[in-house]
């Protein structure tokens, strides 16, 4: 369905684009994303610690909305069903260079660098004796990680992006940034994890939703598996998975029913009564609750495959039913029939599982020797599940398709489909999409305004 109007929706998009007005101002609007007062914003040791929780609060807000959308709308798990444009763009793979939903994400992670750059920038100059060298370290290193967060989202979204290192105080502070490549974006975000793993904290055995250095160390798997070194992702998986803070909890339904802190959680955002997780209206019918608006629905393919003893298993506890709609619970496990507001569930950012597949296929894809290695991490989550083991082989590509599908439903509706399909270069095969297409744009705004993009964007947007 997606496939069949892609073209259509563009064409529509053009002509609508067309009737607006000629003016340009709006896209010549290079104020500075959530810049702070440079003279004495963070002068102290409450200041220093106000200040990386607001870098938090911006990760927390991508990670619970744009996150999301971005990494599942595009994908073939779920389907849009409601009548927001820029949503509509997304599930048809029709991107356009003015979707707001596109353009939102990639300014919410520039606010996260901007602040942690902030953070960077003004802490170590901070003398409050209530201030010890270790916090002072630890804030920095924190500061460091949400960095690499914000630069990986916008290296696996954009491709390249222009890396800015210092605070941005006004117009002045801006320009002579050239596009950096994707590669060069990836080694940024491994450089900025470097300094966050020496300035962090020993881990403790309950903090999941703070940078600790074995949630760095679970970033860096990640990181390394998008940009496809195996050795290190398998290296630095395998620290986290030998770490006896985490393991995976059964059944499979408890990680996201406990709802929250979980063994099985690395990294999470969490909320809370007075800080709630507002993104799980969008999955639920207004029959469950008034405050459902059904947006995000499940596709018959994936319901399928979620109901499949032999492909689910347990799994199928990620959705309910209501009459005839059936839809997504991860996001919110509290009762939801006479209750409006919305949940306290976290924003699950990465969970042992995912290390268990990292590894995986990270094993897989090195040499023949690897395979076994691979699949027993696959069976471990296959058998969480109650699914049967997969069988050991010598066919690399079998086990490769094996996690690509195991993501697929344990992850059904986090944000990794669209992702995966990418990085694999499978979203054409899978999802008709061509290569040019596999990479958001930047938005029309900032190419028209920064002459230092050159006036181009991505491959099949200029």
């Amino acid at each position: 369905m997606k496939t069949i109007y892609r073209y259509l929706i563009i064409l529509i998009l053009a002509v609508n684009a067309a009737l607006l007005p000629s003016s340009c101002e709006e896209f010549l609007d290079v104020q500075p994303t959530s810049s702070l007062v440079a003279d004495n914003a963070i002068y102290d040791a409450k200041t220093a610690r106000a200040s990386i929780i607001s870098v938090y609060s911006s990760a927390k807000s991508y990670s619970t909305g744009s996150a999301v959308t971005l990494g599942v709308i595009p994908g073939d798990n779920v389907f849009f069903g409601g009548s927001q444009s820029q949503n509509i763009e997304l599930d048809a793979n029709a991107f356009t260079v003015t979707n707001s939903a596109i353009v939102g994400a990639y300014r919410e992670n520039y606010t996260i660098i901007n602040r942690a750059n902030w953070v960077l920038s003004e802490v170590p100059k901070v003398t409050d004796e209530a201030l010890t060298d270790e916090e002072r370290n630890h804030l920095i290193g924190e500061a460091y990680f949400l960095r690499a967060f914000a630069y990986f989202h916008l290296a696996r979204s954009w491709g390249g992006v222009q890396i800015q290192l210092q605070p941005t105080t006004d117009l002045s502070s801006i320009g002579n940034i050239k596009r950096s490549s994707q590669e060069e974006t990836y080694a940024r975000v491994i450089e900025d994890l470097d300094e966050a793993e020496r300035l962090l904290r020993p881990d403790d055995n309950t903090t999941r939703n703070r940078a600790q250095k074995a949630i760095v160390q679970a970033f860096r798997a990640r990181v390394h598996l998008y940009a496809r070194q195996w050795d290190e992702a398998e290296r630095y998986a395998t620290q986290v998975i030998d770490n006896p803070k985490y393991e995976l909890v059964s059944p499979y339904r408890a990680f996201f029913t406990a709802p929250f802190l979980t063994k099985e959680a690395v990294f999470e955002f969490t909320s809370t009564a007075t800080d709630r997780n507002t993104s799980w209206s969008a999955w639920y019918p207004s029959a469950v609750t008034r405050s459902g608006s059904y947006e995000r629905r499940p596709t018959s393919e994936l319901i399928n495959l979620l109901n499949d003893p032999e492909k689910g298993g347990t799994r199928n506890v990620l959705i309910a039913q209501s009459g005839s709609d059936v839809y997504g619970v991860l996001y919110n496990t509290v009762s939801t029939t006479t209750v409006a507001a919305a949940s306290t569930d976290p924003a699950y950012v990465i969970r042992l599982a995912d290390l268990y597949l990292i590894r995986a296929e990270a094993r897989a894809r090195k040499t023949p020797a690897n395979l076994p290695e691979a699949v027993s991490d696959l069976n471990r989550i296959r058998n969480r599940a109650e699914v049967a083991s997969f069988p050991e082989t010598g066919d690399a590509n079998a086990v490769l398709l094996a996690i690509e599908e195991e993501r697929r439903l344990e992850f059904a509706f986090e944000a990794h489909r669209w992702y995966d399909l990418v990085r694999t270069e499978r979203a054409k095969d899978i999802l008709g999409v061509d290569r040019n297409f596999w990479l958001f744009p930047i938005p029309r705004a900032d190419v028209l305004s920064d002459p230092d993009l050159d006036g181009h964007n991505n491959p099949g947007y200029d």
